[in-house]
């Protein structure tokens, strides 16, 4: 049932105007019983019959219907039930199902509970239960992209950071720019199958597909034009050794002949891949669920009887209350006053006497050093991604640190080289209004704040904050000048150290466990803003160095 057969259109659900939506929801309820009808049991038997026999068999399974797209026409419709910001679609899509209900059809339901699998759904946003901004901000993202999805349901505990994003990302995808919309989707697709990401892969493909995307595209990366194809090389180095791009990598692109990109695309492309490695970090590090509509959202089985089968087990979700989770925790009250205490006696220190400039960069020298010796190793936990190998070549190739085996990479000195000063006019040069819109992005996420640590008000988290930035472009070889290194491993603890690496590093290995772990008194909010300095810092260092990269290059 989808969209190409001109039987269901689903673009007037995401209109403003009510009676848009109601004239939409009632092409898409006809179009929907329709073909629920086709394959309903035998109109001949009788209404006992049909009952005793859907009794029997738990409702009869939609079987050829799978083929004919009646399958994923529910799951939207039950996707729309649940995610859309609209309360006329919300009930009306439940009519709909159950109306297919009524003629023996077997409906889906969702699978796991709410957005992430690493937060409770009790504590998240109840879609229908938002206020007046949050509805604007739910709004406008359907409107944009068709649905609510689970990431925004996310961020949406920072609503100011949330609009930002949601701003860019629609900015990057759909309006004027270098690059064509189909394009667009499958860079997409490329950045997030370097992590593995199936979520992202998933939602992309159906974009691609959408805005006119070939579909043979997608039986893998030798079938895109040699213009993508070659986009690859840069694609592996900006999402696991960007310290590797040089000058001679941005001029194999721009000089290609008929293949060669602009300045412009290139431009676009970059922004496209390092937004889509970040996302990746931030799709992992919250544990975030697959959208209800995809595979792994929901199912069409009937519900065992304890209210939950083996797929939900091996999602994470055990029917177990969480309340104990709620318990205040006396050693974890002990780390967060701990913790700011250390912040207190840093400031102080500070405040003091300033380190000389050679001790600085020996401190640099050492944190660096020592971020080699923080690894991930859970990786018997990850969560099993499907196959998105295709989307990309040199499948071996992952994150390595840049000091390994005596190789030297030559420290990256802000100073030199910095997003405020160089990378932010070469973009806003190349792909106009988009250099405004990341630099904005980038401000909200480290300054956002407030005042709070765990249970505690009016905290100066200014420290806290810069020290989780710094460390991550530590970790890319990237110094600030001005910056005591020292305060990092006061401040930041090993197992935040592991996650931090593992959800800007190898976003795939994060685990619920490593989640759990680090500052444990904190709220899911806190650890969500955590997250979202890791997705801009990360994001950034991936630019600074492709950026210096073509200036060079431009030099």
């Amino acid at each position: 049932m989808e969209e190409r057969e001109g039987e269901v259109r689903w673009d007037g659900l995401c209109s403003r105007d009510a009676a848009a939506r109601a004239a939409a929801l009632d092409h898409i309820g006809q179009a929907v019983l329709r073909r629920g009808e086709t394959v309903a049991p035998a109109a001949a038997a009788t209404a006992a019959a049909a009952a005793s026999a859907r009794a029997a068999a738990g409702l009869l399974a939609p079987g050829a219907a799978a083929r004919d797209g009646l399958s994923a026409a529910l799951a939207r419709l039950l996707m729309l039930s649940k995610r859309c910001p609209f309360r006329d679609v919300r009930e009306r899509s439940e009519t709909i199902l159950g109306r297919v209900q009524e003629l023996g059809i077997r409906i889906p339901r969702p699978l796991g509970h709410g957005p992430s699998r690493f937060i409770p759904e009790k504590e998240t946003i109840q879609v229908g239960n938002e206020d007046a901004m949050m509805h604007t901000l739910f709004a406008d993202s359907f409107a944009t992209l068709g649905r609510l999805d689970n990431v925004t349901l996310v961020m949406v505990f920072h609503p100011q950071y949330l609009e930002s994003f949601l701003k860019t990302q629609h900015y990057l995808l759909q309006m004027d720019g270098p690059l064509p919309l189909h394009y667009r989707h499958y860079i997409g697709i490329m950045a997030a199958a370097r992590h593995q990401c199936s979520y992202l892969v998933n939602l992309h493909v159906n974009d691609f597909l959408h805005v006119g995307g070939d579909p043979k595209w997608l039986n893998g990366l030798e079938n895109a034009p040699q213009k993508l194809q070659n986009l690859g090389e840069l694609n592996k180095m900006l999402a696991h050794r960007p310290w590797l791009i040089t000058k001679e990598h941005i001029e194999q692109l721009l000089k290609t002949e008929e293949n060669s990109w602009s300045l412009a695309e290139l431009i676009h492309a970059v922004v496209l891949l390092t937004h889509y490695h970040s996302l990746a970090s931030f799709t992992f590090g919250c544990g975030i669920s697959p959208e209800i509509d995809c595979e792994g959202g929901h199912t069409f089985r009937p519900p065992s009887v304890s209210n939950y089968c083996i797929c939900d087990i091996t999602n994470g979700y055990h029917g177990v209350d969480e309340n104990h989770s709620s318990t205040i925790n006396v050693k974890s009250v002990c780390e967060v006053e701990a913790l700011m205490e250390k912040m207190k006696q840093l400031q102080e220190c500070r405040d003091e006497e300033e380190a000389s400039q050679e001790e600085m960069a020996t401190r640099f020298e050492r944190e660096k050093r020592e971020s080699m010796f923080v690894c991930s190793s859970e990786d018997e936990e990850s969560a099993p991604a499907r196959d998105v190998s295709r989307h990309f070549e040199d499948t071996s190739y992952g994150y390595k640190d840049f000091s390994r085996h005596g190789m030297h990479v030559p420290t990256f000195r802000v100073q030199d080289y910095s997003w405020e000063d160089h990378g932010y006019s070469l973009v806003n040069r190349l792909y106009p209004d988009v250099g405004q819109l990341l630099d904005e992005k980038f401000h909200i996420a480290y300054n956002l704040t407030y005042n709070t640590m765990a249970m505690h008000k009016d905290v100066d988290t200014s420290m806290l904050r810069r020290a989780i930035w710094n460390y991550i472009h530590c970790m890319f070889g990237i110094r600030y000048d001005d910056y005591d290194y020292g305060e990092i491993n006061q401040l930041l603890d090993r197992s935040f150290k592991v996650y931090i690496k593992t959800v800007v590093c190898t976003p795939e290995k994060t685990t619920k466990r490593m989640y759990d772990s680090f500052w444990r008194q904190f709220e899911h909010s806190e650890k969500v803003h955590v997250n979202l300095l890791l997705v801009e810092a990360r994001m950034q260092a991936e630019l600074l160095y492709a950026l210096r990269a073509i200036t060079r290059y431009m030099t």
